[in-house]
């Protein structure tokens, strides 16, 4: 008696910094429920892995995002900001130079998580029709159906125009609206 075969779902494997800088950039912010709503419309994704950098003042964001339907993913994060020049480094003539204001000066985190995309791609492999990568970085030229935040993707993505999705195109199907109410 031969198997019935199932039929397989596809899966998308977000590059969550990529996505929300790639939207912020061209001036708007991605309403994270609409989006799902949308890969499950557009693309018949039954699992939406998000790839995300750990920071622990960011938990409440990382269940909203589960509550939505995400798989999230957490990855350990660095701070990459500039180091502070010693006092003997930042002197002239014998005299300090004032300290720069560190209330300007953000600290960069990062949480890389292409590795970790690529990897649970490959993992997942055998439970997914096809892979949906939501990312603008070159590092996944060689995979298809890719969806950018917008016309700034990696040149090793231009052989693959024809299969980019482009969010910025949809934004306005996409964009958060708050959903206060004013009295």
């Amino acid at each position: 008696m031969p198997q019935k075969q199932s039929k397989l779902g596809n899966f998308a494997f977000i590059d969550s910094q990529n996505l929300n800088m790639g939207t912020q950039r061209m001036g708007w912010k991605l309403d994270w429920r609409k989006f799902r709503q949308y890969l499950n419309d557009e693309y018949d994704v039954t699992q939406a892995y998000m790839f995300i950098g750990y920071m622990t003042e960011n938990e409440s964001l990382y269940e909203y995002m589960h509550e939505l339907g995400f798989l999230v993913v957490l990855k350990p994060t660095i701070d990459v900001s500039p180091q502070d020049k010693s006092k003997s480094e930042a002197s002239t003539n014998g005299k300090d130079e004032p300290e720069k204001d560190k209330e300007k000066e953000k600290p960069t985190v990062k949480g890389n998580v292409d590795a970790e995309l690529v990897l649970y791609a490959m993992k997942e492999l055998n439970n997914y029709n096809q892979a949906i990568i939501v990312s603008g970085d070159g590092d996944f030229f060689s995979l298809a159906n890719i969806i950018a935040p917008n016309w700034q993707y990696s040149s090793l993505l231009k052989p693959y125009e024809d299969k980019i999705v482009r969010l910025d195109k949809l934004r306005k199907q996409l964009t958060y609206r708050s959903r206060k109410k004013s009295n």
